[in-house]
């Protein structure tokens, strides 16, 4: 068990959340009980999520996409009343981490990306240093050649993450590195051209995204927004369990996007 004040400045320290200008609020945005042993972690504090939270009796949900987001109805209504009260009256700390937690060196959503496709990060690039550049190790143990094709790294990041990408390009080409940001992340892929990479993962896809893709040549794998993003806020609720001696529960709430 562990108290809630000292897990929120623990997780301020760790991920060094005054750092970053975001989008919204990086933290505990719903104060729940002082007390925690139980954590859920998930992508987005969906309904779903909360009420899967609820029947676990969990006393803290840890997750990405948070709550009051700039530009958004501030008030009280609707989907926001009903996911904010059963958290209230069910007294759950809502935390929620956003690039914070894409930028983690080791706990980040690029970090663990890379980990789950095999990926060696060799540099970082555009604002913050968010997007990523490296090759694929352990080449042998999927049987790769020691430069893969856009079509042998579709089928790669199918087998690792259980999803097929959107890929746009020649998928023939053989590919020497690979930039990467989860998420919509799709802006960065001029960045990631201008680094000279060969193909490019991020979660989303844009109209102009397939023109820009196509003609500089540089390969684009729209490989989900969910599922690039899940684990981040995995390994954090596996490193608090493990440092705290609490319960942890990732939970999958699927989404196509």
């Amino acid at each position: 068990m562990i108290n809630r004040d000292i897990l929120t400045k623990f997780l301020e320290k760790k991920l060094n959340i005054k750092k970053y200008e975001d989008y919204c609020p990086n933290g505990l945005q719903v104060e729940g009980r002082s007390n925690i042993n139980v954590i859920v972690t998930g992508v987005t504090a969906s309904l779903d999520l909360i009420k899967t939270a609820v029947d676990m009796n969990a006393d803290a949900i840890l997750v990405h996409h948070g709550y009051f987001w700039k530009g958004e109805n501030s008030n009280i209504v609707g989907i926001k009343k009903k996911r904010l009260e059963q958290l209230i009256i069910n007294k759950i700390n809502l935390y929620a981490y956003h690039l914070p937690l894409d930028m983690h060196p080791k706990l980040g959503n690029n970090a663990q990306l890379a980990k789950i496709l095999n990926f060696s990060c060799t540099r970082r690039f555009s604002k913050n240093n968010i997007g990523w550049i490296g090759k694929i190790i352990n080449l042998k143990r999927y049987n790769f050649k020691k430069i893969i094709t856009i079509k042998d790294l579709f089928h790669h990041i199918t087998r690792k993450i259980g999803k097929k990408p959107i890929v746009i390009g020649d998928l023939n080409k053989k590919i020497y590195e690979i930039g990467w940001c989860t998420g919509a992340a799709q802006n960065l892929l001029t960045d990631a051209i201008n680094e000279g990479v060969t193909a490019y993962i991020s979660g989303e896809i844009s109209e102009s995204t397939v023109y820009i893709s196509r003609e500089s040549g540089v390969a684009y794998f729209a490989a989900g927004h969910h599922a690039t993003e899940r684990y981040g806020i995995k390994a954090l609720g596996e490193y608090l369990e493990k440092k705290f001696k609490i319960n942890h529960y990732f939970i999958d709430i699927d989404n196509i996007i």
